[in-house]
């Protein structure tokens, strides 16, 4: 491998393996074959759990990978990791024996891994590049220790899905008629009053490789923020793609947002947000006679009447 790929996985967030002769090698895990003795064609099966990456189906047999391992950094949360090793698999030369542990040895092994980036670009990082091609895709097989044959590997299903997903023919959002206004009155004002009932809503569609659809999720959230989150309400929706939600106002003047950041495994980010300011109350604004107050009132009023009727008593009589 050149350094200028290893320079790009590594800006990507992903590391190959230092050992230039180093493979996969799995001594359970593997598709048993007469040119194979060094257990290097792994037949992996395990997937990332996202049908918005590999689709509904996903691949319906093992994936056979015969190529090299990367890692992925745990606290990355840009690049994921789509096929992974077992438990049983380390990286290592296979003409040398191994003195020592392996650099890199069971469920830390990435086969396959794609970057989203924050500007919603997508990358795919394989190390293998015998996986996509055509031997592998009709490739007959039977992995050890399994009475299952298989007359065609997973590898032709599992490189049209991800590609689908790598070229935005999946997982792709967009929000479109994002609206604020007051309860009541359907036009956007300039800005808001200290608690008042307000209504945001947004439509969400999902493409489909050649339509829009809408996008049906029960985990979308808005945020009423000023520094910090005020106000988190979860939309509601109505199935064809329109969010919804009401609250009021807090009673806080300044300058806030709605914010909507919407982040889910295998789908693009959603970053919306709107500027809007909060004033409070204008001097002729608030209410003439306070509730609260009438105890007061009636206070005031009964020490008025009281000095009153002592002034006449203590004038007029003796």
């Amino acid at each position: 491998m050149s350094e200028t790929l290893r320079t790009i996985a590594n800006e990507c967030g992903v590391e190959f393996d230092e050992d230039s002769n180093a493979v996969v090698i799995d001594h359970l895990n593997f598709a048993e074959s007469e040119t194979d003795t060094e257990h290097s064609l792994i037949a992996a099966d395990t997937f990332v759990a996202s049908s918005a990456i590999l689709g509904e189906k996903g691949a319906e047999a093992p994936v056979l990978f015969q190529g090299i391992a990367h890692s992925v950094a745990p606290a990355n949360d840009l690049v994921i990791k789509v096929l992974s090793a077992s438990a049983s698999a380390y990286s290592a030369n296979p003409e040398v024996q191994l003195n020592g542990p392996p650099s890199l040895s069971g469920t830390s092994i990435s086969l396959v891994s794609v970057l989203q980036a924050r500007n919603n670009a997508r990358v795919l990082i394989s190390g293998s590049l015998s996986l996509f091609s055509n031997k592998f895709f009709v490739f007959p097989f039977k992995k050890f220790g399994s009475s299952t044959s298989f007359q065609r590997s997973g590898n032709q299903m599992f490189a049209e899905e991800i590609s689908k997903w790598v070229f935005h023919e999946r997982g792709h959002l967009k929000a479109v008629n994002v609206h604020h206004h007051k309860v009541g009155n359907l036009e956007e004002p300039s800005m808001y009053r200290i608690t008042d009932h307000i209504e945001y809503s947004v439509e969400i569609y999902e493409w489909t490789g050649k339509t829009w659809k809408p996008y049906v999720a029960d985990d979308v959230q808005v945020q009423f923020y000023m520094m910090s989150p005020y106000i988190l309400k979860t939309l509601n929706h109505n199935g064809q793609g329109l969010y919804t939600t009401s609250f009021q106002v807090p009673d806080v003047y300044g300058v806030f947002q709605f914010k909507l950041d919407y982040n889910r495994l295998g789908y693009t980010t959603l970053a919306i947000s709107k500027q809007i300011p909060v004033r409070p109350f204008r001097h002729n604004e608030y209410e003439r006679f306070i509730p609260a107050a009438y105890p007061y009132y009636s206070s005031s009023f009964s020490m008025m009447f009281g000095f009153f009727l002592f002034g006449v008593v203590f004038l007029y009589h003796k």
